[in-house]
Order: structure tokens, then C-alpha cells, then sequence
């Protein structure tokens, strides 16, 4: 299908670095310098949010590369500012990019007299002239139903199964997946599917939000090498203590493979004193020094998979094709080799 607009990626800053590396990956893939779109982002003394655009992008297909991460309200502002801004300059179509959609875990009234903001985020940012919703492993998959515009929610499973081949390529028999919680059994289950290994499931009741009362181990993990697989990883106790009940229950090692690395609090020092033998998260967030220096957190790349999406979203071709194998090895030719 012949393409008449240019795709135009502009960014807010709450992850920078991702977003520049899309950009060079977009301009191998084209053959063409692809710069960010020359803007300023930035903020009054009072803390008031203001974008200036200094591109023309009438009639662009227009990219906005900005997760909802720390601090949620300020990015989230930025990112709804951003579109307002490209919408009343005339742009053609706004792409929201958010590797990751912050009020996610808000998606539902879990008591009286509570919101669910996720709908709310959802009503503003169409709202705002987003048109189209790209994002990576949604806490709830039911979130895209609260847009009454295309939502196309990738998933790093994919990119786990690569590393964890390559990884673990000569003692793939030992492992074994562990979802940390019921809900979460899907999500691991997935992972399990790729990599050909056998499923566990640590239940866990919480008496209230941050605390965990108690864990029991669903599964026989004894003398296997665990791999611990969720959404997100916020203040990592509930990782640190799954991770300790299964190697009191036999498991040989433990590793965590968590797309979203919110990490807030005291989650790197918990993480860095934990028994985990590695936790490897995503760029989704941008990490802190902190994280870079801790020596058993690993970061995987993004921006192979997000610019792929966008090129994919731009020439009208299939997102989905991204979940198999012989499309995405490709673009992860480094994990795939073993480099």
C-alpha cells in the first residue's frame, strides 16, 4: 500500500535514551536520517508544563515515544501536552508510544468509593488527539478494551525467550517458570510455551498493598533453576520473598525476568542483597545509575521492538507478526547469536 506521509518520532522525557536509540534504529531500517522531531519540552518555575514544536508536521504520521514511569503525573501531562500540541499544528495521526502505561494496576474498583484511572488516562488521552496506542505488556490486558481506538500491546515474552536460550542454552531440561502470583499465570505460561518448560505458581495473600503475608509454592521446583516472570517489579518484596521460599522449597537457582523496571523505594539494595542469581528487566523504564551498577540486573533492549512496531504501524502491515520468532530473530540478532 503506497505510503503518502513521513513517520516523524518526537519524544518527552521521560525516557530519552530509548527513545534516541528507536530513532538510529529507524534510521538504519530507512536508509535515512530519522532525528527525533526538533522540539522543546520543558517546564515553567511553577511547574507548569510547556512544548514547543520547531518542525512543521501538517499532515505527518506522527510518534510519541514516552512511557508514564516516575513521576506518572508529569510525564503523563508531558505526553497529553505533546499531542494537544502536534494535533493543533495540523498533524495527520498521533501514535501515542508508552513502553509503559502508568495507572495500569488502577483498572478496576476493588472497593465502594474508588476510581478506576486507568479509564480515566485511557478518556484522556484521546481526549488529547491520540489516535492510536502503542505499549508493551499492559498489567491487565482488559485496558485495551477501555479505548474506542486501535491498541496494539506488544510483549517482551518473546525477547525472554531469546535471552533465556541463549542464556541457559545447555541447561534448558533444569528450568522451570514460575508465575508469583495467580494472576500472573498467563503472562508466565506464555514464557513457558516458548522455552519448553514446565509451570509453578507461588501463591501469595496479601493483607494490604506492599506487605505479603504469607507464600506457598504450587509445583515441585526442587533442583531446577527458576525463572520468575512478571509484569512488573515495583519495590521487589514480593520478588525477594518468592525468590527465597522457592529456593527453600529445592530450587537450585533463581532468576526474575520483569518487563517494567519501576523499582521504587528500596527495590535496587533488596534486589542487590536478594538470593536471585539475576534480574532482568526492560528499557521500558529508563533505568537509574543505580540499577546500571548493580552487577545482578540486566537490561534488555526495546528499541528493535518499538521500531519495528512503528515501521509496521506506518506501511499498514501486521503488529502481531512481532509475537513469532522468525520476525522478531531478526531484529535480535545479538540475543539469538549469543552476544
Amino acid at each position: 500500500m503506497p505510503t503518502l506521509t513521513e513517520p516523524k518520532l518526537i519524544a518527552g522525557n521521560a525516557n530519552l535514551p530509548l527513545a534516541q536509540a528507536i530513532s538510529r534504529r529507524m534510521s538504519l531500517h530507512r536508509g535515512m536520517d530519522q532525528e527525533l522531531v526538533d522540539a522543546r519540552v520543558e517546564r515553567f518555575n511553577d511547574g507548569e508544563i510547556f512544548v514547543e514544536v520547531f518542525e512543521n508536521v501538517r499532515g505527518e504520521d506522527m510518534f510519541i515515544i514516552q512511557p508514564t514511569s516516575n513521576p506518572a503525573n508529569d510525564n503523563l501531562m508531558e505526553l497529553l501536552i505533546i499531542s494537544d500540541a502536534l494535533r493543533r499544528s495540523s498533524a495527520q495521526r498521533i501514535t501515542a508510544v508508552i513502553p509503559y502505561f502508568g495507572y495500569a494496576r488502577q483498572d478496576r474498583r476493588t472497593k465502594a468509593r474508588t476510581p478506576i484511572s486507568a479509564k480515566l488516562v485511557a478518556n484522556m488521552l484521546v481526549e488529547a488527539g491520540v489516535e492510536r496506542i502503542l505499549t508493551m505488556d499492559l498489567h491487565a490486558a482488559q485496558i485495551q478494551g477501555f479505548f474506542d481506538i486501535p491498541v496494539d500491546n506488544l510483549y517482551a515474552s518473546p525477547i525472554f525467550a531469546l535471552d533465556v536460550k541463549n542464556q541457559f542454552k545447555d541447561r534448558m531440561d533444569d528450568l522451570m517458570v514460575v508465575s508469583p502470583d495467580v494472576g500472573g499465570v498467563a503472562r508466565a505460561r506464555e514464557l513457558a510455551k516458548r522455552i519448553n518448560a514446565p509451570l509453578s505458581i507461588v501463591d501469595k495473600r496479601r493483607e494490604k498493598p506492599g506487605e505479603v503475608a504469607e507464600m506457598t509454592v504450587i509445583g515441585d521446583v526442587k533442583d531446577k533453576i527458576c525463572l520468575i516472570v512478571d509484569d512488573m517489579c515495583d519495590t521487589a518484596g514480593t520478588l525477594c520473598k518468592a525468590a527465597q521460599v522457592l529456593l527453600d522449597n529445592g530450587a537450585k537457582e533463581v532468576h526474575a525476568y520483569i518487563s517494567h523496571g519501576v523499582m521504587s523505594g528500596p527495590a535496587v539494595e533488596r534486589v542487590s542483597n536478594s538470593v536471585m542469581k539475576s534480574l532482568v528487566i526492560t528499557d521500558s523504564i529508563q533505568p537509574t545509575e543505580e540499577i546500571l551498577k548493580t552487577p545482578n540486573i540486566r537490561i534488555l533492549p526495546t528499541a528493535p521492538l518499538f521500531t519495528q512496531a512503528i515501521l509496521n504501524i506506518w506501511h499498514g502491515t501486521s503488529v502481531s507478526s512481532l509475537f513469532e520468532d522468525k520476525t522478531l530473530i531478526p531484529i535480535y540478532e545479538h540475543l539469538a547469536n549469543g552476544q
